[in-house]
């Protein structure tokens, strides 16, 4: 390319991964003319390194779990997983790390696709610098929307890169199975991870610098999972730190705070994200590189009217379905501007993520599942709300003794005295990721708990533990 070409569009979204997609989806839907710049694949993080090849490797796992729980079948599930059909079953889901099919999306909703590194270049500008080498120059005529996601933050231990340490990028992607693992963290990708390698035949150990598993729900939640873990046969020990890591001879060694040496073949640092913002041109509009960019409600970067910063990149809501969530938002908001629509930015409006701060759901695919939804117990106390806890020990529910034999689990709502609304919902137990949407409606639609008993489960399902847990309220 002899000359840099410039193009203007309404809209240019940088990064093509879920959220990106959704506003791209919410412009073009109102007419706006849109660009879409991504570096890697159509798709994003989700599509072929995070949600989808996560869940396509716990799938089996789970499903095995459940079925020796079940009377007449669990003689027939008590051999090994097939790793090899279950890894080429990720595959199938990653769709082999091709992107054909969302490129084939994109442009069926009329949204152009620049492959190549997009940097902000001044307001309203964004340089792609394509795999050729040539630049084009995007220009905006009302937003651009930064939807670059975030990466895996590893810690600073020296030598660290010469290990060549697993991310969650590893961890989802790997083509064998490691005969020994260490997994440092405690949170999501942590106990994920650790769940699907113990059952594809990998010895676990599970280094976790806090007291327990899963910091931000409710404790029990942590608890049962960390128990179940070492049933499979992992070894979980928390308020533990790492102090050096080296690779030796092929073998990783690291040595702890108390000065324990553990020997593995792989170890997946599981330690947090960074925002995938250090070279997007940040500073060529006054922002720091490499920074969490932060927003109003309607998904705007504060003191820039044209920029918006979705999913990850805000720090809000470190989840897929959230970024898609706040997508849907933006471009509405997006397209309420630029037409000169009346923008609608009171608290669950068309143009305010509310959601992020009073209503957020997450399932974690490990055995048992986690699910939870708004705020724990010691958050709404923090917050300042009147609440109690209500538990329910989901053995109790006729369903979930159905569901699995020695059935394991535990419900908790929080419950506004003042309000009488639920704050938040936590659910463990085989199965009740299911569960949680009606807990986020309840969450999200601040639904009385006097109407709350007009809602009746079916029986006899899990989802009973709704009445045991209002009649444990109205008794307590």
């Amino acid at each position: 390319m002899t000359e840099t070409e410039t193009n203007a569009y309404d809209v240019v979204v940088l990064g093509a991964g879920p959220v990106g997609e959704n506003v791209a989806d919410r412009t073009r839907a109102a007419g706006l003319t849109t660009a879409v710049v991504e570096s890697e694949l159509v798709g994003g993080e989700c599509s072929y390194w995070a949600c989808m090849p996560s869940k396509a490797l716990l799938r089996p796992v789970i499903a095995r779990a459940d079925a020796r729980r079940v009377p007449g079948l669990r003689q027939s599930v008590q051999g090994l997983l097939d790793a090899s059909a279950v890894l080429a079953h990720r595959d199938y889901y990653t769709s082999h790390w091709k992107d054909d099919g969302q490129v084939g999306w994109l442009d069926s909703i009329g949204a152009d696709l620049y492959r190549g590194h997009g940097r902000l270049t001044g307001p309203r500008t964004v340089t792609v610098t394509g795999p050729d080498g040539g630049e084009r120059v995007l220009t905006a005529r009302h937003a651009v929307a930064v939807c670059t996601g975030s990466r895996a933050a590893l810690p600073g231990l020296p030598g660290l890169d010469a290990v060549k340490p697993w991310t969650s990028r590893e961890a989802t992607s790997s083509k064998t199975v490691p005969g020994r693992l260490i997994v440092i963290g405690g949170g999501v990708v942590a106990t994920e991870m650790a769940t699907v390698w113990q059952a594809l035949g990998s010895q676990v150990t599970l280094l976790v610098r806090g007291k327990g598993l899963l910091p931000r729900m409710e404790p029990f939640a942590g608890e049962l999972i960390a128990e179940a873990l070492k049933e499979a046969g992992a070894d979980v020990r928390t308020g533990t730190s790492v102090e050096s890591v080296t690779r030796e001879n092929g073998t990783v060694v690291a040595v702890t705070d108390t000065g324990d040496r553990i020997e593995a073949d792989e170890i997946l640092f599981a330690t947090g994200r960074a925002p995938r913002t250090d070279d997007i041109g940040l500073e060529t509009i006054g922002l720091d590189p490499g920074s969490w960019l932060p927003v109003d409600d309607s998904l705007r970067v504060s003191g820039h009217d044209w920029l918006y910063a979705v999913g990850d990149v805000n720090h809000r809501a470190l989840l897929t379905h959230q970024g898609k969530y706040q997508a849907r938002v933006a471009g509405a908001a997006i397209a309420a501007r630029a037409t000169g629509e009346t923008l609608l930015a009171e608290p669950w409006g068309a143009h305010a993520a509310t959601a992020d701060h009073a209503a957020v759901p997450q399932v974690v695919f490990t055995d048992p599942e986690a699910a939870a939804v708004g705020l724990s117990l010691a958050e709404a106390e923090q917050a300042g709300h009147r609440v109690k806890a209500v538990d329910v020990d989901l053995s109790t529910v006729a369903g979930a003794g159905l569901y699995a034999d020695g059935y394991r689990g535990r419900a908790r709502m929080v419950v506004d005295l003042e309000d009488e609304i639920l704050r938040g919902v936590t659910l463990v137990g085989p199965g009740v990721g299911e569960l949680i949407h009606s807990a986020t409606i309840a969450v999200a639609g601040q639904v009385p708990i006097s109407r709350l008993w007009h809602a009746v489960p079916s029986y006899p399902t899990i989802s009973e533990v709704w009445l045991r847990l209002l009649e444990a309220h109205r008794d307590a």
